[in-house]
């Protein structure tokens, strides 16, 4: 849709051109997730916002809770990408897609959005999607949290491998084994606490930094 946009808009096909604009586009994303959660929450006798669960701020607790969980997967979150980018591209220091990953140039209004907007939604609509919906209902058909750990982790990491999509396999294959990690500990420690609100308090520095860091300075 992104890339029909700019075709429409400056007149030339260009699939990469739309890679940089993840950070607008993503919405899309989580409206549609949001939909398909409300329709089937719907069926199933609950509201989409018992997903989250039970949110706890008195004396801040979910906000240190979340604190504490962005202390535990933020290593995995920064180090495995060095170790994806050595075993994929021989170099913890590849060149990262200069205008489309890293670097983005983006008009104010796209800046404005992304740091504003873009952030309070996708992290919510993510940790709800794989942790609030897809794993508890997968642990009960499976009966088992491993291989409903490792479904979620699968398709969390993949997720990644397309949000911005750049046709390029040892890019599809960097991203994947850089998120895996990070997502499957998530995914363990969502297990242990069963609430979803400090695990979107933990999210949104992530997004917030990932903005900051691809955007041009």
């Amino acid at each position: 849709m992104t890339a029909c946009w700019l075709w429409l808009r400056f007149g030339s096909w260009s699939w990469n051109a739309a890679a940089k604009w993840w950070t607008v586009y993503g919405t899309l994303v989580d409206v549609g997730c949001l939909a398909l959660m409300a329709a089937y929450t719907h069926k199933e006798g609950i509201r989409l916002r018992d997903l989250v669960g039970r949110v706890r701020l008195r004396w801040g607790r979910d906000l240190f809770l979340g604190a504490g969980i962005l202390l535990l997967v933020f290593p995995f979150f920064g180090l495995a990408p060095l170790a994806a980018s050595r075993l994929v591209w021989g170099t913890i220091q590849p060149q990262l897609y200069p205008g489309l990953l890293a670097g983005r140039a983006l008009p104010l209004w796209g800046v404005i959005y992304s740091f504003s907007v873009w952030w309070l939604i996708w992290s919510p609509t993510e940790e709800m999607t794989y942790q609030g919906y897809a794993l508890p209902r997968l642990e009960v058909l499976f009966r088992s949290q491993w291989k409903a750990v490792a479904v979620v982790g699968f398709w969390w990491a993949l997720q990644h491998c397309f949000i911005p999509l750049i046709l390029d396999w040892k890019y599809i294959a960097w991203r994947f084994l850089a998120f895996l990690p990070g997502v499957v500990v998530f995914a363990l420690l969502y297990l242990r606490m069963r609430r979803l609100s400090p695990f979107i308090v933990a999210h949104w520095p992530m997004d917030i930094y990932a903005a900051l860091l691809t955007l041009q300075h």
